[in-house]
């Protein structure tokens, strides 16, 4: 069986775990560019589009409202790749873009979610095929989707609110389906922003007991 050919949009500033996580967790064949290098998938060719069979866009420090030239270039990109009707995923700052692009209202949270999390399913998505109703996933972000562009779905929430959303073949998921408890605990200890309490928090308390009940 041909693996599928998947455009992996980069939009980590420090790329290694991202690079090493999705390669891990996607059995596909993966095109990497990195955006915030100004490594941008094409648009100048009539068969741009062809070449991928799906495109996910990742996790980055960045806010999607940020006036910086890359950004502006990823959103382009995606809303064609959407328009030419690819499947699209974004997680985290790839779905709070997506649901940008699509419409949507993407704002700052005045606050941080980070850590393990309880989501729970909203309907029945089947991107979300063998896990629990409720789930627990990682979760690392200060700016959130406040509405759903129109007619997205809601397919997931949590007290912080959306968590994923569908609209025809584009997803985008809050959360971080692709951490392992490595860049877990990197990531974690590297928000500078939080203080040490409450960094101490995640990683000496439900980051290092979370075990096989984990759901994503």
């Amino acid at each position: 069986m041909t693996r599928p050919r998947i455009c992996l949009v980069m939009a980590s500033y420090d790329p290694v775990n991202t690079r090493r996580n999705f390669r891990r967790e996607l059995e596909a064949d993966l095109v990497e560019f990195h955006t915030p290098e100004g490594e941008i998938p094409p648009l100048d060719t009539v068969t741009a589009f062809e070449e991928f069979d799906a495109c996910v866009v990742t996790g980055s420090r960045a806010s999607v409202y940020w006036d910086d030239p890359w950004i502006d270039d990823v959103q382009e990109w995606v809303g064609e790749a959407i328009d030419s009707g690819m499947p699209c995923l974004g997680v985290c700052w790839g779905h709070q873009l997506l649901a940008d692009v699509l419409g949507g209202d993407v704002q700052d949270m005045g606050e941080y979610e980070i850590g393990y999390r309880s989501v729970q399913q909203v309907g029945d998505s089947r991107l979300f095929d063998g896990l629990d109703d409720e789930f627990t996933a990682f979760e690392t972000h200060s700016d959130y989707v406040a509405k759903l562009p129109e007619p997205a779905e809601l397919i997931a929430e949590n007290e912080y609110g959306i968590q994923g959303f569908r609209q025809g073949d584009t997803f985008g998921v809050q959360f971080h389906p692709e951490y392992d408890m490595r860049t877990a605990e990197e990531v974690t200890r590297g928000k500078e922003s939080l203080s040490q309490d409450r960094i101490d928090a995640v990683v000496d308390g439900p980051l290092l007991r979370v075990d096989d009940d984990v759901g994503v």
